[in-house]
């Protein structure tokens, strides 16, 4: 499985093959079995196969194509109501009505989609994560039926490749590890960290799609804007309220 690790694409295209249910089983018990946060296990995967519901999920998505096309979408949520129900029918309080029980709950859920993942690739589907999930977690709530305490984390898109897209560029090792304390970034080292990732030729495909100054000026200006990340985080806070993890005081000293 290391070589899947290495040689990971992210595909958004499918074949119409359908991805038999030992497979999806097998990709299931990898996420089920991942490290988490004191065994409790607190996230739940959603399985989607069926058009109809693909079709439904598809506007949270904005849209884009592979969430209809691809065989077979998983949606991963934080999950303390299964939790919960079994602490108060075990006379135990549960006290996971904060955003540190929802923090958490979301950290397993991350992990145990990476076991997904790994496991698909390696019996050779292609998969995309899609940030908007935490976009639009509202609208996937509504159209999955989530209960209170279950809340979107990222959803997966899965099945058999139709395209070989090229391996995406990565910064070097050494832009991302520190040894023994965190070493801040010179402005030398942020323009030799950086350099060969602003010379990449799909890179600089965007810089002149978008009539951009920088490759920076694609992500601040056009890509994940201020105006957006204010406006999705606002969305992100009422329904973490709504869904029953921000239910306590915030005045309070610590």
């Amino acid at each position: 499985m290391i070589k899947e690790i290495y040689s990971h694409r992210t595909i958004r295209k499918y074949s119409d093959i359908a991805v038999q249910k030992k497979i999806i089983d097998e990709i299931l018990e990898a996420a089920v079995r991942a490290s988490n946060t004191g065994n409790m296990q607190v996230y739940s995967i959603i399985v989607t196969t069926k058009n109809e519901i693909k079709e439904a999920l598809a506007p949270a998505h904005f849209n884009q194509p592979m969430v209809k096309e691809a065989p077979v979408i998983l949606t991963f949520c934080a999950d303390f109501n299964r939790f919960n129900k079994w602490c108060l029918q075990r006379n135990a309080d549960p006290g996971y009505d904060n955003f540190l029980s929802f923090l958490t709950a979301a950290i397993d859920a991350i992990i145990a989609a990476q076991n997904a993942c790994l496991v698909a690739e390696s019996n050779g589907l292609g998969i995309c994560y899609l940030g908007t999930a935490i976009y639009n977690p509202d609208k996937i709530i509504e159209v999955l039926n989530l209960p209170k305490g279950v809340v979107p984390i990222t959803t997966v898109t899965m099945g058999y490749p139709n395209e070989n897209p090229p391996l995406t560029e990565r910064l070097p090792v050494e832009a991302i590890v520190h040894y023994e304390k965190y070493k801040d970034y010179e402005k030398n080292d942020i323009d030799r960290l950086y350099s060969v990732k602003e010379a990449n030729e799909e890179n600089l495909k965007f810089l002149a799609e978008n009539q951009k100054e920088t490759l920076a000026q694609v992500f601040t200006d056009i890509r994940y804007t201020k105006k957006n990340n204010e406006y999705f985080s606002n969305v992100l806070f009422k329904v973490l309220k709504m869904q029953g993890f921000l239910n306590y005081d915030f005045s309070g000293s610590i």
